[in-house]
């Protein structure tokens, strides 16, 4: 086990704490939902709570919560040794689908409570186990109405309620977001930031309309931000292109979001697609799949425009529509900033932090 501490912050970690919970999140690498836990242990750090964060040895998570007032103890990321983090702590909090066996052991050995945060639309593996493992949690938090009925369509039994995914909160640089703006000069800027895996994104579809319109309207350049498993699969299939380009993983997300006029995410799946608030924040106009938690967040021609996946003529269509409205693109992109209001991290917090308390009476 490690445990890090920032300087000026042991008076703080030593004191009587109300609830003591352990965030538990495995994954090897750091997308929408590592991001949300690292976001949920920022916010509860102002509360009256002591966190523990059980992460995979080496994780970007746990460098990225290193200045968090929260004790890390790095596991393997097999059950058992998320069982044996997790002891002494008041309630378990499983943040990916690996980590429910760990914290579902840790029930069995000393009844501690655990909740389950299911950010996916996929179905739960049917198997005995599984009904087990989701019937004994708490309650299973889904991250929108339709991942919650995917998770009642495996099992009515399970205790399911809905919290959305909050914003990021991304700090923007005015002047490295004018630099990455005047780097195209005179281009209208669509950008797409996620992971590369197209299998879920769909980025092939950005692909083929970039290859269409890179005659009829040279002045739109695509952004592709983020790197991934298919980064060689799609470089190749747009090689020939000169109005796209590949940025790589970046830090500073919210620089390139204030520079693009226009945010797309052609996703084949998602279960809230949490990047799409991230632009809203900062007024960007949105087209996005018709799949998943999306349109309960995007609603088509108020905050945003909706396409069917796998539907690159749609999305071809949207993004000339808006390239040819700056009045449309201003008044989708103001109407997603008031509802971005709505699904801040504090927002999201708040409602975690009653769960906790309702699921484990306070000590004193």
């Amino acid at each position: 086990m490690l445990r890090y501490k920032e300087p000026g912050k042991l008076k703080k970690i030593l004191m009587p704490m109300t609830l003591r919970v352990a965030h538990v999140n495995v994954s090897k690498g750091y997308r929408g939902g590592e991001r949300q836990t690292e976001l949920l242990a920022r916010e509860l750090e102002k509360a009256d709570v002591q966190q523990i964060l059980v992460a995979r040895h080496g994780a970007p998570l746990v460098k990225r919560c290193q200045n968090i007032d929260l004790e890390i103890r790095a596991v393997s990321g097999n059950p058992l040794t998320v069982a044996m983090a997790t002891k002494g702590v008041d309630l378990v909090h499983a943040h990916d689908g690996r980590s429910v066996y760990g914290a579902y052991l840790r029930s069995l050995i000393s009844k501690i409570p655990y909740v389950v945060t299911r950010r996916i639309n996929n179905p739960i593996r049917n198997h005995h186990l599984a009904h087990r493992v989701y019937q004994r949690a708490a309650s299973v938090v889904a991250v929108a109405s339709k991942v919650a009925e995917t998770v009642k369509s495996f099992d009515s039994k399970v205790n399911v309620q809905v919290i959305y995914s909050g914003s990021s909160g991304l700090s923007v640089s005015r002047k490295h977001s004018d630099l990455i703006k005047n780097s195209f000069p005179g281009k209208f800027l669509v950008g797409n930031i996620g992971a590369l895996e197209n299998q879920q994104k769909g980025q092939e579809y950005i692909i083929e309309v970039a290859l269409d319109l890179q005659n009829s309207h040279p002045d739109i350049q695509f952004l592709l931000i983020g790197g991934g498993k298919d980064e060689k699969m799609l470089k190749k299939s747009a090689a020939t292109l000169k109005n796209l380009c590949f940025t790589g993983f970046v830090e500073n997300v919210g620089d390139y979001l204030a520079a693009i006029d226009l945010f797309i995410l052609p996703s084949n799946k998602e279960g809230i697609g949490g990047i799409l608030i991230d632009a809203m924040e900062q007024k960007v106009p949105v087209i996005a799949s018709r799949v998943g938690g999306i349109p309960e967040i995007v609603h088509d021609e108020k905050n945003g425009i909706l396409i069917d996946p796998r539907s690159p003529d749609q999305l071809k269509a949207a993004i000339l529509r808006l390239h040819a409205s700056e009045q449309q693109r201003h008044a989708l992109g103001s109407q997603g900033y008031e509802l971005a209001k709505n699904f801040t991290a504090n927002v999201m917090a708040q409602k975690y932090l009653n769960l906790y308390r309702n699921t484990v009476k306070p000590k004193n």
